[in-house]
C-alpha cells in the first residue's frame, strides 16, 4: 500500500477530505505547478464543430505562455468554415487569454472554493489512479464540479473533468469537459481537452485541443519535449 494511504481508513467521514495526505500534497503543488507552466510554448491543433449545422473547423497555432502567466496564440493555419471560427474557436481562445491576464483566486482548485471528496485508488484507462471528487462550495462562474485523476507516486493531475456549475452567457445552457496531462520532469504538462456546450441557438458544440511539442521558451533544448 503506498505510503500517502496510510491512516485513511481510520479519518472520519466529516464530508471534506481536503486534510487527508493525498489531497494535501496534491494542494500544495499547485503554486509551484502553476510556476512551472510559465515561459513555456507548444503547438496545438484545435478542432471544432456545430453538429447541428454540420460545420467543422480546424485551427494549428503556436501557444504561448509568457514569464508573468499571460496566454498568447500564433495562428499558422485554418480550415473549414468560419461560423466555427468565429463562435466556437475564437470565443474560447479569448476565454483563455482573458483568464490568464485577470487571473481569479476564487476559482483556483483549494479549500476555500471546493469540498474535496478521496474515493479511493482506482484503475482508469489501464493505469491507476487516485480518485478526488470536487465539489465547489458556491455557484459561481468558473467552478466546476466533477473529479480529478491524481499519479499515485507524485499526486500530480493526470486528467480532470467535470461540469461548471454556472454558465458564463445566457446563450449556454451546460458546459461539460475534460482535461488530460502528462507527468514531465515534475509537472503535469497538458496533452488534451474535450469541450462539450449546449447552446441556445446552435444547439451542441464540440472543441477538441491537442497540445505537442511542449517546451520552454529559453532551453536550448526545446525540442525534447513530450510528443504525442
Amino acid at each position: 500500500m503506498p505510503a500517502l494511504m496510510l491512516g485513511l481508513v481510520a479519518v472520519a467521514d466529516t464530508g471534506d477530505d481536503a486534510d487527508l495526505p493525498v489531497i494535501a500534497k496534491y494542494l500544495s503543488s499547485q503554486d509551484v505547478q502553476r510556476q512551472a507552466m510559465r515561459g513555456v510554448e507548444m503547438d496545438v491543433d484545435i478542432e471544432a464543430s456545430i453538429p447541428r449545422l454540420e460545420k467543422r473547423g480546424k485551427l494549428r497555432a503556436l501557444r504561448v505562455i509568457s514569464k508573468v502567466g499571460r496566454i498568447t496564440y500564433d495562428a499558422l493555419r485554418f480550415d473549414g468554415d468560419n461560423t466555427v471560427k468565429k463562435d466556437v474557436i475564437a470565443r474560447y481562445l479569448a476565454t483563455e487569454a482573458q483568464a490568464s491576464e485577470n487571473p481569479d483566486q476564487r476559482l483556483v482548485i483549494n479549500p476555500a472554493n471546493y469540498k474535496f471528496k478521496f474515493k479511493g485508488e482506482q484503475t482508469r484507462d489501464a493505469r491507476m489512479v487516485y480518485i478526488v471528487e470536487l465539489t465547489p462550495k458556491r455557484k459561481e462562474v468558473g467552478l466546476f464540479k466533477g473529479e480529478v485523476w491524481l499519479d499515485p507516486q507524485t499526486c500530480l493531475p493526470v486528467r480532470e473533468s467535470g461540469r461548471f456549475v454556472k454558465s458564463p452567457s445566457v446563450f449556454l445552457k451546460r458546459v461539460e469537459f475534460v482535461r488530460e496531462f502528462q507527468i514531465r520532469d515534475g509537472v503535469s504538462v497538458p496533452t488534451r481537452i474535450a469541450s462539450f456546450a449546449d447552446t441556445r441557438i446552435v444547439g451542441r458544440t464540440e472543441l477538441n485541443i491537442n497540445y505537442t511539442n511542449f517546451h520552454r521558451v529559453d532551453s536550448p533544448t526545446a525540442e525534447g519535449g513530450p510528443q504525442d
